[in-house]
């Protein structure tokens, strides 16, 4: 399976999860239908607000031209490369050396580094992130990320209530509302699943990235140098904004190697080094 179907399939888990949590929350057809208008209204409010959303999360500012040359120009001949429209940039006022890409579409996107990213990669590995991010706005994977974000917050939110339900007396032993014990392993299982699925998205997105980045530098081995020293510092600034968005970041803002990689946003970052390497040698090979 590809990985734009693998995505779309992961996605649909996603909303159907939210319809099925609904229809346990509020029986019978209405339930279906409330899951339905539900999911309709977390991805439109995706599409329009998932930009303002991330970039008020992690506080990023917008910089022009004139207060940040180096980092525009930088973009700006990126993005002609890749033959996109010159996004928006940003930056985050933290330490933790990180940045992400967002916006439903490249006509409406931004770019967005950190700080400390701008402190400790020299310019070529610099450019290799900022390429990356250049090719998830290309692949519309930022539209993608919010949506899931967004559902799955959704998804959270609904378990919250089914849990006050079973709390405050709406969901009884005698009632029609099925098993309480049903409704707590869904109440639980639910938001964790969503969670599950979400990451999932996200690391089916970041190999297609750095394969994109890569092509776009003609400089595979810069994006892996950069990675390497982005994950070293992983964890001694950590950057602080909702969990949710952090697979928008190019790496994880915490080292989460003990949780598997069941429970991690991204890849791990020596199988990404080991393909961008492999990537390099059929450049020289091929001369492409």
């Amino acid at each position: 399976m590809t990985n734009q179907l693998r995505t779309a399939a992961l996605l649909a888990a996603l909303s159907g999860l939210l319809i099925a949590i609904s229809h346990l929350v509020i029986r019978g057809t209405g339930g279906l239908i409330i899951g339905l208008i539900l999911a309709a209204a977390t991805n439109l409010f995706a599409w329009y607000q998932s930009d303002k959303v991330a970039l008020a999360a992690y506080q990023a500012r917008e910089v022009s031209s004139q207060a940040a040359p180096g980092l525009y120009r930088m973009v700006e001949r990126l993005s002609q490369t890749a033959n996109l429209p010159m996004p928006r940039v940003y930056i985050v006022p933290s330490q933790n050396a990180n940045a992400f890409a967002t916006g439903r579409n490249p006509e409406h996107a931004a770019v967005a580094v950190t700080e400390g990213i701008l402190d400790i990669l020299p310019e070529e590995e610099l450019e290799g992130v900022i390429a990356h991010e250049l090719t998830h706005i290309a692949n519309r994977d930022t539209l993608t990320q919010a949506v899931a974000a967004t559902i799955a917050g959704a998804i959270a939110y609904v378990g919250q209530m089914l849990s006050y339900s079973l709390w405050f007396g709406g969901a009884s032993r005698n009632d029609d509302r099925g098993n309480p014990f049903g409704i707590i392993a869904t109440v639980i299982l639910a938001p964790l699943a969503a969670t599950i699925i979400q990451l999932a998205i996200s690391r089916t997105r970041e190999f297609s990235a750095d394969a994109g980045a890569a092509r776009l530098t003609r400089n595979p081995r810069a994006l892996a140098q950069a990675l390497q020293r982005l994950e070293s510092t992983a964890g001694q600034a950590p950057i602080r904004a909702n969990p949710a968005f952090e697979p928008l970041l190019i790496i994880n803002s915490l080292s989460g190697k003990f949780l598997g990689d069941l429970f991690s946003s991204h890849p791990a970052t020596e199988q990404r080094v080991a393909a961008l390497l492999k990537l390099e040698q059929q450049m020289l090979t091929t001369g492409y």
